[in-house]
């Protein structure tokens, strides 16, 4: 599919090359080779030239790919209806926002907590790139002037003891991905080397936890050799970081996933490491390092183990259509109507995609995971996926 790819120009040429030449110098450091996991790790975080980390457009319609928030504020509405029923339920006056995009989720769900009567005393949000963190601040300033004072900026997450929401909309997807094959003589990792003035996907045996998944995973199910996959072990840590420092209150998780038996089957023989550039999909990884954007579909039963390890409940697991469902947005739809029937039309058919099977409805999930003293909010009260976990 690459070749169908628009071409970047010689500036975005330029970044990816001296990305590349500092993967490369990673690459000598460590011997020749480099873990995939530390390969993505770089090409999204590297500082100042990592995907994530440099000023081109990411978002919408000028970027390289569309999240909900972007296709209608109705999704953050409902959001914030959600989760300003969970601070109510635990008298916790808190938001914590992790990787905020381009911040337009936070301003409309700033806006209907404002308009719910239901403003948290301070909406932290957890961005770790400086350009994202630049692009956030000027949309509030625009957006929200009057409630900007209550938001504040974190380099980490915070200390322990914190009782309060957190809210992850695609932030596992994001997560660095361990690639693993199956060989005919055992589990193989796979990594990136130098070849050339490029890189290259290079294997070795699998090692310690990587091997040990992979081989578990041979023993369940009948995958054929040379199926390939794709594992998330940050996405676990993640979680066991929040778990240890959330004393009271919830996490909304929101991304593209599946249960491990649906992600692991052996009709998805390559996984489902995706790349994103200027709103082509396309597999191949080490093509524009730097100037594409790199995920892969989340595990959700791993999401649960990890979160039952860490004390987390797993309170509640649907689609996206049913969350949004029960969340009222089709009333939010009707009370956004206007005389305008293009306008109205418009706002319908960004709802479907929202919610339809073949758009984001199905293939996104949410899960709620809480703490033993907070009950689950209303968005969860129809389809109930935690049995195919």
């Amino acid at each position: 599919m690459s070749n169908q790819l628009p071409e970047p120009d010689s500036a975005a040429t330029e970044h990816s090359a001296r990305l590349v030449a500092l993967i490369q110098h990673e690459i000598a450091g460590a011997g020749g080779w480099l873990s995939f996991s530390e390969y993505m790790r770089l090409a999204l975080y590297a500082p100042g030239l990592g995907y994530y980390q440099a000023g081109a457009a990411k978002f919408g319609e000028q970027g390289d790919f569309v999240t909900a928030p972007q296709i209608s504020a109705l999704f953050s509405v409902c959001l914030a209806g959600q989760i300003a029923e969970v601070l109510v339920k635990s008298g916790c006056r808190t938001v914590l926002e992790l990787g905020a995009g381009s911040g337009l989720m936070a301003a409309d769900m700033l806006l209907e907590l404002q308009r719910l009567q239901e403003l948290p005393e301070r909406y932290l949000i957890l961005e770790p790139s400086p350009d994202l963190r630049e692009r956030q601040h000027h949309l509030l300033r625009q957006r929200v002037p009057d409630l900007l004072d209550r938001v504040v900026w974190l380099d980490s997450l915070p200390e322990k003891g914190f009782s309060g929401v957190v809210v992850a909309n695609e932030v596992l997807d994001a997560l660095p991905v361990s690639r693993f094959e199956l060989g005919s003589s055992g589990a193989l990792e796979l990594g990136v080397g130098s070849h050339g003035a490029g890189l290259s996907l290079t294997a070795r045996p699998a090692k310690g936890a990587l091997k040990a998944f992979a081989e578990r995973l041979v023993s369940m199910d009948d995958l054929p050799v040379g199926y390939r996959s794709e594992v998330c072990f940050a996405a676990s840590g993640l979680i066991h970081s929040l778990g240890a420092l959330l004393d009271k209150g919830a996490v909304f998780l929101i991304d593209y996933g599946l249960s491990q038996a649906d992600f692991y089957s052996a009709e998805r023989s390559d996984g489902t490491l995706r790349c994103h550039y200027h709103h082509h999909a396309h597999n191949d990884p080490l093509l524009y390092p730097g100037i594409q954007d790199i995920t892969a579909w989340v595990d959700f039963t791993r999401v649960g183990e990890a979160a039952l390890q860490a004390g987390f409940n797993v309170a509640a697991y649907t689609t996206q259509t049913h969350f949004l469902l029960d969340s009222g947005i089709t009333a939010q739809l009707e009370l956004r109507q206007t005389g305008s029937a293009v306008n109205n039309a418009q706002m319908s058919s960004q709802v479907r995609k929202l919610t339809l099977p073949g758009e984001m409805g199905e293939v996104f999930k949410v899960m709620l995971l809480t703490t033993d003293d907070v009950l689950p909010s209303s968005g969860f009260q129809g389809r109930d996926l935690r049995v195919n976990l």
